[in-house]
């Protein structure tokens, strides 16, 4: 359970934004602005430079694999 409510907002939040949820999407539901989100919630949205990636190639038209390692 948690500690405060207010972990319950951030846990939301949280959870939102690294399921790809758009920062202005979440932003407009937990009744902020984009900036302030970001500047709240930015370091959790952390280890998705591979999806980001595949669907920048895949936007691009290419297979998303552009033969470096990504670790």
């Amino acid at each position: 359970m948690a500690a405060r409510p207010y972990d319950l907002r951030h846990a939301c939040a949280s959870l939102w934004l690294n399921s790809g949820v758009s920062a202005p999407e979440v932003a407009e539901r937990l009744g902020h602005s984009v900036d302030v989100l970001l500047s709240i919630y930015a370091k959790c949205i952390d280890g998705q430079a591979e999806t980001i990636n595949q669907k920048i190639a895949e936007a691009l038209g290419g297979d998303g694999d552009d033969g470096q390692d990504d670790a």
